[in-house]
């Protein structure tokens, strides 16, 4: 099992339809995370001193194909439509990996 953390920015004036959306996210879109063998997943919000807000995610992945269970998922008609209304509320981070939505964070404690 490997831990990943991720943060990216939220639009201000989106906040409250993306907690509406994850209120109530769709089945089958918590099947598909499900089905690329994530476990534990959570969303926090948080607004910093600088006035943004933004989104830090946790999840444990117990697979063995990461890049493969996340094509999977990409591919996955519902998934794109669930993508298509989270993403316009979202700001990725300015220095994310090229290819990278969510920035990966590194972790550096654990126990």
């Amino acid at each position: 099992m490997k831990r990943y953390g991720m943060v990216i920015g939220v639009k201000e004036d989106k906040l409250d339809y993306y907690r509406k959306l994850h209120a109530a996210v769709w089945p089958d879109v918590l099947k598909m995370i499900a089905a690329c063998h994530i476990r534990n997943y959570s969303i926090y919000l948080r607004q910093l001193p600088d006035g943004q807000f933004y989104l830090f995610s946790y999840f444990e992945y117990t697979g063995d194909d990461f890049e493969g269970d996340m094509a999977r998922m990409a591919a996955d008609p519902v998934t794109q439509q669930w993508w298509a209304e989270c993403q316009p509320c979202q700001q990725p981070l300015a220095n994310r990996a090229a290819g990278e939505w969510w920035s990966t964070m590194e972790e550096v404690f654990h126990v």
